[in-house]
């Protein structure tokens, strides 16, 4: 079986996540969302309700499952016995940064990563651009599915 692990904080989900694990569901068996448990950072939502968004919003994939974990991302891996990561790029700079991650968990434990660079439609797309918009009242209703905004405006409330 092919599996492969799209990791992330997820905090929240936007329309560009979803487009990277939809595409990357059409090429693996499974995919495993890996939710990171980052204990020095404190999220917006916490990792349950990331992850029952998730699970909301992926339930149309029939082979995509979410998970959460803490520590190496490759020992994640090797618990879901996967050997590819999922990484989409947005710009350069990502790419700087992911391909030293790359280096590092193939000569940890042999885990290779697929960069899928992003849909122009979600280039500029982050969840902390999202986070910041939704917070002062602006329209996210094309970056996130319906339920992450209804999550994020009742989280936030209106802003003056």
């Amino acid at each position: 079986m092919r599996r492969a692990v799209c990791p992330g904080s997820f905090d929240p989900v936007t329309n560009g996540h979803l487009d990277i694990i939809g595409r990357a569901s059409r090429l693996f068996d499974e995919v495993i969302v890996g939710v990171l448990i980052n204990q020095s950072k404190s999220g917006l939502f916490t990792v349950e309700e990331r992850i029952d968004m998730l699970r909301e919003v992926t339930a149309s994939y029939g082979n995509v499952r979410v998970e959460s974990f803490r520590g190496l991302l490759v020992d994640f891996c090797r618990a879901q016995q996967a050997s590819v990561l999922i990484k989409g790029l947005r710009a350069v700079s990502d790419f700087d940064y992911e391909l030293q991650m790359a280096q590092m968990n193939i000569g940890l434990a042999g885990v290779e990563t697929l960069f899928m660079p992003t849909n122009p439609l979600y280039s500029f797309l982050s969840s902390s651009l999202v986070k910041d918009v939704a917070k002062w009242g602006g329209d996210i209703s094309a970056h996130v599915p319906d339920p992450v905004r209804e999550a994020l405006q009742s989280r936030l409330g209106p802003r003056p």
